[in-house]
């Protein structure tokens, strides 16, 4: 799925991308309304893991929906 499609059915992923990463909060994904970038920078931060696996769990997120 690419990014302009997330973007457009965002409200429906939100759930489905709070489910798989609970230490995203409300406001993160407010600001976030499916850019992928800022996204990888949440999981970074949050989980504390690479921009590069930040990245790779999004990529394999985006092909899952």
């Amino acid at each position: 799925m690419n990014e302009d499609k997330v973007k457009g059915q965002w409200k429906q992923l939100r759930g489905k991308v709070k489910a798989r990463w609970g230490k995203l909060t409300d406001d993160d994904l407010d600001v976030a309304e499916g850019n992928s970038d800022y996204l990888a920078g949440r999981l970074q931060e949050r989980y504390g893991i690479a921009r590069d696996e930040a990245k790779k769990q999004l990529r394999e997120f985006e092909r899952d929906i």
